[in-house]
């Protein structure tokens, strides 16, 4: 690794397993100083010390992202731990399917406070400690699903879509304090919680991998591939790259999602 993020204190949500822990690794391999918070408090312990084990300097403090006063506390954490506070991935998220129809009051104000106002906590605590270090850089995790039309993730759709403005709001707000906000958008990423819904509703593995087949580039997507773009998007190699969309999505975006793309 090159070391690219040296010095540099990082949050990542969302953290103890799938796209969170992926980013939280590839920081820490390129030398960032990372904070998890996850409100999975053992499985963020364990993702914490597969970090060390691995020679990464990684710490996990418990946080649900629906909670304002915790989302200060795990910035805080940062600055008390380490100084400062360089960088925030917003990774929580929820994505639970349901039409129109099936989308309960209660359901369609659970997915916004987890996708949308958890972000727009932990960025209203970062910011300022950002202010103090004269720059940073926030990467908030979007969806194809904030882009495109998919019926059956009505809220969470609303919820990635408000959280593109969001990000294009706090980047045009903040620039001046030379504190960047990006959107990232990964495609169909193979993760433990993506796994566990297919398994849910009735399907494997095997059909999650052909499904994910069917993107443009040809294969599901691991958190690796969305790590590798929110580590560029946290570098100083993106110094001039804010409020922007970053697709990685193996080519999703490009073209209409299949029928039953994704299924529900």
């Amino acid at each position: 690794m090159s070391e690219r993020m040296k010095g540099k204190v990082v949050v990542v949500t969302g953290a103890a397993q799938g796209i969170g822990f992926g980013c939280a690794k590839l920081l820490a391999a390129e030398g960032a100083k990372v904070v998890l918070g996850d409100r999975q408090r053992g499985k963020g312990e364990e993702a914490a010390e597969k970090i060390r084990q691995e020679g990464g300097e990684a710490i996990f403090r418990g946080a649900d992202v629906t909670s304002e006063k915790e989302c200060e506390l795990l910035m805080e954490a940062a600055v008390t731990t380490h100084g400062r506070l360089d960088g925030l991935v917003n990774n929580a998220g929820w994505f639970p399917r349901a039409t129109l129809e099936e989308t309960t009051t209660e359901l369609w104000d659970q997915v916004l406070q987890v996708n949308l106002r958890g972000a727009f906590y932990c960025c209203k605590h970062a910011v300022p400690r950002m202010q103090r270090e004269k720059g940073g850089s926030i990467v908030n995790m979007g969806s194809i699903c904030g882009l495109q039309s998919l019926p059956n993730l009505v809220a969470y759709g609303a919820a990635k879509g408000g959280l593109l403005t969001l990000t294009r709001t706090l980047a045009g707000a903040f620039a001046k304090d030379k504190i960047r906000v990006n959107y990232l958008v990964p495609g169909w990423v193979f993760t433990e919680g993506e796994l566990a819904l297919h398994r849910a509703e009735g399907r494997d593995a095997e059909e999650m991998r052909k499904q994910g087949e069917r993107l443009p580039l040809g294969r599901p997507q691991t958190p690796l591939d969305a790590a590798y773009a929110a580590v560029y998007l946290l570098s100083d190699e993106s110094a001039q790259v804010t409020g922007t969309i970053l697709n990685v999505d193996a080519g999703a975006a490009t073209l209409p999602l299949p029928q039953g793309f994704y299924p529900g």
